[in-house]
């Protein structure tokens, strides 16, 4: 039988394969975080008709006459070129810009994938659209353990933000150097917290006198113990120290003023609050997830972890737009976003394909044609066989 039949028959299967891959490629042209695939060609071996010869005295060395036997597919590789942005505005929605892999885990099987349209389940855990669960490292009143083992990353629905006690508080502002001596006191509360987080007040009494003005603290906890303390002003600027402990609170007034018609005396800033509730939470771009607490307060409650490989090439697609590790593909690193050679993390956006339509457009062209070209190799060998057959009539 002629050599071209089974020539044209490894062309048509290879560009079958062409046509396989440019079809999948197109079909998830809208598949997030899908990385396109491409096929490489080699010709497979050559019988040898002739061998070679060196050179001798008097004569030339001729050359190898080799007749190919063929064409097959060397491999499939995958692009994991970045795909553009969609902004989708979700905050559970995450995208990698950069290298690596988020780590899901279903049931015993660990794999990796770079969708990140992920959601909270009703218990908490941030899951994939097939129910894998998202894997990171939690944290222990607010502190991140990085480095450790991996576990499934869950929001703490019932959580709370423990109260903390008002040790300091510090005043700013103004108090008008022309006001009445002995006449009408300015008063300001304070809120304050003890260690429970149960909220009470501190009275300031600002009353104006010659030499400037008596402060009087009381705490609504021991309103029989008032504390006092004098404030002093030369050009408007105070020159007494300005500190006042009240029950144990530290009041600092150093830098209220004393200037004319402007009364502006007011809290700036203190310490403590009550106890809160988990509200919402936020993602910072090295995978932290931070919750936001009804009483203001915000911390850690876990971090996304990425994963990195010597060959990302050598993973396998498993399906459900995840990869699965193999010997190939080097062993698993994993690490913070932004870190160590990983890419950062973008909520409420999705990686999209990253197939390019045009290209393979052209590559089904290309693939067509080749299986055309091998199919009249297959009618053309025929036609010699036929001549070769009415030989003999």
């Amino acid at each position: 039988m002629l050599r071209s039949l089974y020539a044209g028959i490894s062309g048509l299967r290879s560009h079958q394969t062409m046509l396989d891959v440019t079809g999948n490629n197109i079909a998830n042209v809208n598949t997030t975080a899908f990385k396109g695939s491409s096929v490489q060609f080699q010709d497979t071996l050559s019988q040898l008709t002739q061998g070679a010869s060196g050179p001798q005295q008097g004569i030339g060395g001729t050359n190898p006459a080799q007749v190919g036997l063929g064409v097959l597919v060397a491999g499939i590789s995958t692009n994991f070129a970045q795909g553009s942005t969609q902004a989708t505005g979700k905050a559970s929605d995450l995208m990698i810009s950069g290298d690596g892999f988020f780590v899901t885990r279903q049931g015993n099987q660990t794999m990796y994938t770079r969708a990140g349209n992920f959601d909270f389940g009703p218990d908490g855990r941030l899951t994939t659209p097939d129910g894998s669960l998202v894997q990171g490292w939690g944290a222990v009143d607010g502190v991140v353990a990085d480095g450790g083992l991996v576990g499934d990353i869950q929001l703490p629905l019932n959580a709370i933000s423990p109260g903390v006690a008002t040790t300091e508080a510090t005043l700013g502002g103004n108090l008008p150097s022309d006001a009445v001596v002995g006449g009408q006191p300015l008063i300001r509360d304070i809120e304050v917290f003890d260690a429970n987080g149960a909220a009470r007040s501190i009275t300031l009494t600002f009353t104006k006198t010659a030499a400037g003005w008596d402060v009087t603290g009381v705490d609504s906890a021991t309103p029989g113990t008032p504390v006092t303390a004098q404030l002093a002003f030369t050009d408007g600027v105070q020159t007494t120290t300005g500190l006042m402990t009240v029950n144990g609170i530290d009041l600092d007034l150093s830098e209220v003023s004393g200037f004319a018609k402007l009364t502006s005396i007011s809290t700036t800033e203190k310490d403590g609050r009550a106890a809160g509730k988990l509200d919402s939470y936020t993602l910072a771009k090295d995978g932290t997830i931070i919750g936001s607490f009804s009483n203001g307060a915000s911390q850690a409650l876990g971090r996304i972890v990425l994963a990195s490989f010597a060959n990302p090439a050598g993973l396998e697609k498993a399906g459900g737009s995840s990869y699965r590790a193999t010997f190939n593909s080097g062993d698993v690193q994993v690490g913070a976003p932004g870190a160590d050679g990983l890419g950062s993390l973008s909520s409420g956006a999705l990686e999209m394909s990253n197939v390019d339509l045009s290209q393979e457009f052209t590559n089904l062209i290309v693939a067509q044609r080749g299986f055309q070209a091998n199919a009249r190799i297959i009618t053309t060998s025929d036609e010699v066989l036929q001549e070769l057959t009415n030989l003999k009539r």
